[in-house]
């Protein structure tokens, strides 16, 4: 498009003023024109560099957008100095170290530009500038969008940055823009960026997506206040404050992001109020380092799409949420490290498949009047020096309420924790920690559960309809005197008016508890017997006996070698079992094992014959298989490792604890990895409960080998090591042969040899899965037999049941 003509209207008061002119350029245009005048560019594309020092009027045709192009060779296309008007302009740039539009001075307004460069930046704002920019578009996959610099301001209106090379809005210098109604989206840095002491931006009902870092970008001082925006879609983090950020957020939205929702650290402070946090892969709010603060009021953080705490406070920062609700989250709140703090006030937290609130490492947590729900462990102390206070909380549905461990100091007041699974309040490990006021009620195991000898302090609570007993105390390791147990000063249950102590003793005003029984066995309905359980129904006879089940292993296809290691372990197990009925002593057999083979011989299924074999014999009193792998023994987080491991192990509690893949806790990188405490734990409990669980631990032989030689006290526990060989040929034609039996199907003549030679030459690779493969190929022949028939009009009975070679899936 050719260079057209610039027509001025001249607006002056003297008569002679008052006409209208010409130009060939925009330049002699510029030059004529006084402040006032209005100049229409006629369409066409104006190589020049346009500088506007006057209060005129510069603009298009109407009706004609992106007519007008102002497009020099280098250089800055369109620079402002004055309160001049600039609308329906296309500009572009190829200055890498210039921006496309220069707004210096005065207080101008844009309308409708479109900013298509390849530039330093778009749109930049610097020194006095007070711009209104209205409905402008900055297309710069080379640089910043827009920027505001050097104390400059103005106000953004309907703007959008639909591509930046780099921060789509940066703000830095002291400068102070706001931006209205405004879209940001596919930068390559972060969408909006303020650097620097007294930069601030403000942005209202303004939404930033689909950019290649964080969505918010505050630091070095500089401020900012979101209201009603939306920031989603992002590769980093949605919003990010460092070093003495200041942000806050009104009735924002942060959603999709695969990293930290929010992150702040180095003395940053936020604000949230009425802003919702939801589908974050890490952290909806992660909080760092001294003097880092969060205030959420009226907040909701949840759907978490990661394995982490919903709320991360830790290396000193400080976390308020008051009236907020967090929920569907792996964790809901984590406060680590010395100095770091958390106070919740009025808030729910529910939906947590893990730990509700975990307070570890010397931090502190205080909560009043919060409600917790549905999660497996409601508040969780961890170690010494954490502790914070429970206040006028409810705990509802969790595994277990409240744990204390390991030196763990919290104080619980006016707290009731309802319907936990095992106990309602328990405390390990020398934890501490004083109960005032609370109660538990509808626990499927103890009231209050305390152990080690922890020096637990229970005054005024209450325990109604707990399965196993209101209070346990166990392991005490000493009495009163030594300074060792529980401290419990009125306390009562629905099974007694009180705990009292023996009948032989005056009742003391403050009483410590030793070994069980001490003052349970005075508790109505505990037997006087050390460590009585709670009336249990009695097992199930075996449906089978040890023939029957042995019966069903040797049916099995192949697997010959790993028939005679069972049934040889059964045998001496068996013989042991008379030996001791006729009064002679019995070789002591582990029956701990090790399954070692590829994936598909049958390992599962011959555990589930073995725990009914020992079931059969009265080794075990159910017999029952529990099958587990890493993901359902190791915690993303400090502790919950072990947490997972004892479940898992209480599960197969008679019965037998099968860990598939079980070379995968102890990775050769293991570094930091928890897997190592899934292993400690498990020895510990394998030791602890030697005949209530066998434990088989299954995998490939080179790592199992590995697995074992690096972890002698895993070793020392099995007894023998049994290796499943593949299937051969033969085998697995022999599986197919029982799959179309059970599912009255029949093998065509000549299904069977082509069926041979399918499975000889059926590579075996690392994704070949023997019985499986042979399982895989008769559901693909019932597929391939199906759309063959359903072409049938009629078919027979033999079209309905016989399986051809031409059913057989093409070898890859």
């Amino acid at each position: 498009m050719a260079q057209g003509t610039v027509q001025v209207t001249h607006t002056g008061t003297s008569r002679w003023r008052r006409r209208t002119g010409e130009y060939a350029s925009l330049a002699a245009a510029l030059e004529a024109a006084a402040d006032g005048d209005v100049l229409t560019v006629a369409p066409g594309t104006y190589r020049e560099n346009l500088v506007v020092q006057r209060a005129v009027t510069l603009r298009g045709p109407e009706n004609a957008p992106g007519s007008v192009r102002i497009a020099p060779v280098d250089g800055v296309p369109l620079t402002v100095r004055a309160s001049a008007v600039v609308q329906d302009l296309y500009v572009e740039g190829q200055d890498a170290a210039s921006p496309a539009v220069l707004v210096e001075e005065g207080t101008p307004e844009l309308r409708d530009v479109r900013v298509v460069t390849r530039s330093a930046a778009g749109i930049e704002v610097r020194g006095s500038a007070r711009p209104t920019v209205r409905r402008c578009a900055v297309d710069n996959p080379a640089g910043v969008g827009i920027a505001v610099l050097d104390g400059a301001g103005g106000v953004f209106e309907e703007c959008e940055v639909v591509a930046a090379g780099q921060a789509g809005v940066a703000v830095r210098g002291g400068a102070h823009p706001r931006l209205e109604r405004c879209k940001v989206h596919h930068a390559s840095g972060s969408g909006l960026s303020a650097t620097g002491e007294n930069s601030a931006l403000e942005a209202v009902g303004c939404e930033i997506y689909e950019v290649r870092g964080s969505g918010v970008h505050i630091t070095g001082r500089a401020t900012a206040h979101l209201t009603d925006c939306d920031v989603h879609r992002t590769t980093a983090d949605g919003v990010t404050l460092d070093t003495d950020a200041v942000l806050t957020l009104a009735d924002c939205r942060i959603h999709d992001i695969p990293e930290n929702a929010v992150d702040l650290r180095s003395r940053s402070v936020l604000t949230l109020t009425r802003t919702t946090v939801r589908q974050f892969g890490r952290n909806g709010l992660s909080v760092w380092d001294p003097g880092t603060r969060v205030d959420a009021n009226q907040c909701e953080i949840f759907d978490s799409t990661g394995d982490y705490p919903a709320v991360w406070v830790s290396d000193g920062a400080t976390a308020v949420l008051d009236s907020c609700r967090v929920h569907d989250v792996p964790d809901a709140l984590f406060v680590l490290d010395r100095g770091s703090r958390a106070d919740v006030v009025d808030s729910d937290l529910s939906q947590v498949r893990n730990t509700a609130v975990s307070v570890s490492d010397g931090a502190t947590a205080q909560l009043d009047d919060c409600r917790i729900r549905d999660a497996a462990t409601g508040a969780w102390f961890r170690d010494h020096g954490s502790g914070g206070t429970l206040g006028n909380c409810t705990i509802d549905g969790t595994q277990t309420g409240v744990i204390v461990t390991k030196g763990a100091d919290p104080t619980v007041e006016r707290c009731t924790v309802d319907s936990p699974a095992e106990a309602g309040v328990y405390v390990s490990a020398g934890g501490r920690g004083s109960f005032v006021n609370c109660r538990v009620t509808g626990s499927g195991g103890y009231g209050f559960h305390v152990i080690d000898g922890s020096r637990t302090t229970l005054r005024k609570c209450r325990t109604e309809r707990c399965a196993r007993g209101g209070y346990e105390f166990a392991d005490g390791g000493g009495d009163a005197a030594s300074g060792t147990g529980p401290v419990v000063e009125d306390c009562t249950s629905d099974e007694s008016v009180g705990l009292r102590a023996p009948a032989a003793a005056p009742e003391p005003v403050v009483q410590t508890a030793g070994h069980s029984p001490g003052l349970l066995s005075a508790v109505p309905g505990q037997r006087a017997e050390p460590e009585s359980p709670a009336p249990v129904a009695e097992p199930a006879p075996p449906s089978r006996d040890s023939k029957d089940v042995l019966g069903e292993l040797d049916a099995l296809v192949g697997l010959e070698s790993v028939k005679r290691e069972v049934r040889a372990l059964t045998d001496m197990i068996e013989v042991g079992r008379r030996r001791q009925q006729a009064g002679l002593k019995a070789a002591s057999v582990k029956r701990h094992l090790v399954f070692t083979g590829s994936p598909g011989t049958g390992k599962t299924t011959v555990a589930r014959l073995y725990g009914e074999i020992l079931a059969s014999l009265g080794v075990l009193e159910k017999g029952h298989l529990v099958e587990v792998s890493r993901v359902d023994l190791v915690g993303e987080h400090i502790g919950s490792t072990a947490i997972r491991t004892q479940e898992a192990f209480e599960k197969a509690r008679g019965g037998v604890l099968f860990i598939d893949e079980a070379y995968a806790l102890s990775p050769e990188d293991a570094g930091r990895d928890f897997g190592k405490e899934a292993i400690d734990t498990l020895v510990k409990l394998m030791e602890d409960h030697r005949d209530a669980v066998v434990v088989i631990v299954a995998g490939y032989t080179a790592e199992m080998e590995r697995f074992l030689s690096v972890n002698p006290g895993v070793a020392s526990r099995f007894s023998r090591t049994i290796t499943f060989s593949d299937y051969g040929p033969e085998d697995l034609l022999r599986i197919v042969e029982q799959q179309a039996e059970e599912h009255e199907y029949r093998l065509a003549p000549g299904a069977d040899e082509a069926l041979r030679t399918y499975f000889t030459r059926l590579p075996k690779g690392p994704a070949f899965g023997n019985g499986r493969t042979a399982r895989q190929t008769f559901e693909a022949m019932v597929e391939r037999h199906a759309s063959r028939v359903a072409q049938l009009a009629e078919p027979s009975t033999d079209d309905l049941t016989l399986l051809y070679a031409e059913d057989l899936p093409e070898l890859l």
